[in-house]
């Protein structure tokens, strides 16, 4: 789940409030290459009596393709962690900028206008770029805006730089956290098997298999490849607020593997409410 410190539209306390309306008794938030909301994110699932998992979305890049990294339960005080996520707010920062400058060239929209669309301490993205242009006027929600105006290797497209992935769950692990591959096989299919591997022998733990953007060719090959290796399988609501459609519960994960998860997970510890 995701709050305003990254690319949703709530607070981190009212994500867990949605969580527990939906009757969630354990929630995650893993906002993008941050840590920042966990103590909102926890104050208030303890209030309502809910467990809370930390956890955070790492950016990585292989070739041309995005792949995120679910980072549970890690210690967000680790150097190279938080070295390598420092990077890449700052490359978010810096990509948005000029982003402005080249949608402004055409379009009525300003920095100021992305700002406006943004907490403080939170990691600015293509997501508070799109809010800024439905708040503009110039197109209708967000998926109108990424299909149009930010898609990648469109006009006004900066490249976003990342670590590769199997960097990314090299720095989990180090950091003492379980590094789960998020919505693994969604449009662009499921990774090569020689990454796979290298991913693995790296600590990957499993795979986020139930999640709407899978497509279900992929999911089966991944299922087996879960069974074959003992791996962990999550699901994920991805709830962004209004940000997304998703809402919070709609696949849960189990509770043998959130149990493992908190079994192997040594750099920060869940929330008990």
């Amino acid at each position: 789940m995701h709050s305003v410190h990254s690319d949703g539209t709530e607070s981190a306390g009212e994500v867990m409030a949605a969580a527990h309306r939906h009757g969630l008794r354990t929630a995650a938030l893993t906002d993008h290459d941050t840590t920042s909301g966990w103590a909102g994110a926890a104050e208030a699932a303890a209030s309502l009596g809910m467990t809370f998992l930390p956890g955070m979305e790492l950016s990585a890049e292989h070739e041309w393709r995005s792949i995120h990294v679910l980072a549970y339960l890690v210690d967000p005080d680790d150097a190279d962690l938080r070295t390598m996520t420092d990077r890449i707010r700052a490359s978010r920062l810096d990509r948005a900028h000029q982003m402005a400058e080249l949608i402004g060239r055409d379009y009525d929209l300003t920095w100021e206008d992305i700002l406006a669309q943004t907490q403080d301490g939170a990691t600015v993205g293509r997501p508070h770029i799109a809010d800024a242009l439905i708040a503009r006027g110039l197109v209708h929600d967000r998926t109108e805006a990424f299909g149009g105006i930010l898609r990648a290797g469109g006009d006004y497209y900066v490249p976003l730089f990342s670590p590769d992935p199997v960097t990314a769950v090299e720095l989990v692990v180090g950091a003492g956290g379980v590094p789960i591959i998020a919505h693994p096989a969604g449009r662009a299919g499921v990774l090569p098997m020689p990454l796979l591997e290298r991913l693995l022998d790296a600590g990957l733990a499993g795979f986020e298999l139930d999640h709407r953007e899978n497509r279900e060719s992929g999911v089966k090959i991944l299922r087996r490849l879960s069974r074959e290796r003992d791996l962990i399988v999550t699901g994920s609501s991805d709830y962004h607020g209004a940000g997304k459609p998703n809402l919070p519960g709609e696949n849960t994960t189990a509770d043998d593997m959130v149990a493992r998860i908190i079994d192997r997970g040594t750099g920060s510890a869940p929330v008990f409410g």
